[in-house]
């Protein structure tokens, strides 16, 4: 099982379309990749100023962009028995989202929930910059959860 709670950028929980559709399709994607433990997760709702500081803060990089992922490394987890497992923090461009829904022309529930599926493969360790066939395996899975789910292009 996957606990999601979704934020805003002051940091409190957001209920509200977008905050249930990541939730429904992360612990979708908590299924398909077979978690064999309880974990749990954050995913930051920030605008394209915020998530810019952060992106430049954290990884030198001086834009904006559309999602950042801080995932905690398997040797920092906490393994504590009936306790959920905290696999990292997300950060989310709503702007980004919307834009780029309308630039690759689908809707904007497919594009963050997108967002939201390549962050959380992130937190689980893939890595698409690694190689072509990391890649690969990652963006296939993304189409595969999405595909599933029933958010395609």
């Amino acid at each position: 099982m996957l606990d999601v709670v979704v934020l805003d950028d002051k940091q409190e929980e957001v209920n509200n379309d977008d905050a249930a559709l990541v939730k429904d399709v992360l612990q979708h994607a908590a299924v398909f990749m077979k978690l064999d433990h309880d974990y749990e997760m954050s995913v930051n709702f920030v605008d394209d100023e915020e998530i810019h500081k952060i992106n430049k803060q954290y990884r030198d990089t001086d834009r904006a962009t559309d999602v950042i992922s801080f995932a905690l490394e398997e040797a920092d987890r906490i393994h504590i028995e009936g306790v959920p497992e905290e696999l990292g923090d997300l950060f989310i461009s709503l702007d980004h989202a919307k834009h780029q829904a309308e630039e690759y022309g689908h809707s904007y529930n497919r594009e963050l929930a997108y967002l939201a599926v390549h962050g959380f493969l992130h937190l689980l360790g893939y890595d698409h910059t690694k190689s072509q066939a990391a890649e690969d395996e990652m963006f296939g899975l993304q189409d595969a959860i999405l595909e599933e789910y029933g958010l395609t292009r």
